[in-house]
């Protein structure tokens, strides 16, 4: 009886087990596609991330810059149209989110074609000038603007970029001020143009900003919302420096192309997380601050469906409409 119940018990568990989903581990190098030029914050938060992530999962975890298109879309538009099999990846900002606001007719959808992998913490942003102009402080700035309205050119990485939103939020809180949001292929250009003079300003991320604060190429001015960044604690929050209304900031997320298996995604998915605990103090200096109640692809997609609601309606109120 013993052996007759051994044999049916081994009958019964031989389908479950040809049914379960064997652990994914990629045998070739895997593509991680930036939709931004070199140099910019997602680029930053990616090239910090990809060599643990790429020894988590046994193979390299290779950065492909494409930028082009508003928030990315060339890039980005590549991965949604690449084989759902975990061998490409987006690493984005929240300007994927935002694309919809800004183009009209859109090449791919940003939710229905992506599957989360990972959340890759959240940076506040912070507002830096060329140190030639004689400027200092908030006050001095305003003053500045206002006497120089219809002459400002203020440096964006690009139609729909995090930048961008932060961009648009600044001019819609100092009414009364003509300045031209000029676009830039990417944060790194952006960052540029302020150091060479081309451009007046620009909002960056800390992460990318902070070695052009300390090195002195440009002058910071105020970080984006109530609170100070960690990283830059000497530099007042837009609330302390008097501008309330001025509050935005970038996070960054890892996407798949929608229908990678499963297996796929818990794999990268780990990886990133894993990534993220192991490279805490790393991240740290740069401002980047971990969100665990993201942490998996299921909260991720809920989040960026929030997002976009509310990504929609500040540019709606900055009056940025769809082209």
């Amino acid at each position: 009886m013993t052996t007759r119940r051994a044999a049916l018990a081994l009958a019964l568990a031989t389908p479950a087990i040809a049914r379960a989903q064997p652990a994914w581990r990629p045998d070739h190098p895997i593509r991680a596609v930036v939709p931004f030029a070199p140099g910019g914050a997602t680029d930053v938060v990616a090239r910090v991330l990809s060599e643990t992530v790429g020894a988590q999962l046994g193979q390299p975890l290779v950065i492909e810059n494409r930028a082009g298109g508003a928030a990315g879309l060339i890039g980005t538009d590549a991965v949604a149209k690449s084989a759902p099999d975990g061998y490409t990846i987006l690493i984005h900002s929240n300007a994927h989110v935002i694309a919809p606001s800004l183009v009209a007719h859109m090449p791919y959808d940003p939710i229905a074609d992506f599957a989360g992998v990972a959340h890759l913490g959240v940076i506040p942003q912070v507002l830096v000038v060329n140190p030639r102009l004689p400027v200092t402080d908030m006050a001095s700035l305003l003053t500045w603007l206002r006497a120089n309205s219809g002459k400002i050119n203020f440096a964006s990485a690009g139609i729909g970029s995090a930048n961008h939103l932060a961009s648009e939020v600044f001019r819609a809180a100092v009414p009364g001020v003509e300045m031209q949001i000029v676009q830039y292929r990417g944060g790194g250009p952006a960052m540029a143009a302020v150091i060479s003079g081309e451009a007046h300003m620009a909002v960056d991320p800390v992460a990318s900003a902070v070695p052009h604060i300390r090195g002195g190429t440009v002058r910071a001015i105020a970080v984006a919302g109530p609170a100070r960044a960690a990283v830059l604690p000497e530099v007042p929050s837009a609330t302390e420096a008097g501008l309330p209304a001025w509050a935005a900031g970038a996070w960054f997320l890892a996407l798949a192309p929608a229908r990678t298996p499963p297996a796929a995604i818990a794999a990268l998915n780990a990886a990133f997380n894993e990534a993220m605990v192991r490279l805490a103090p790393r991240l740290g200096e740069l401002g980047v601050e971990r969100q665990p109640q993201y942490a998996t692809p299921e909260a991720l997609m809920t989040y960026v469906r929030a997002e976009q609601v509310r990504s929609a309606a500040v540019l709606r109120a900055a009056g940025v409409l769809p082209e």
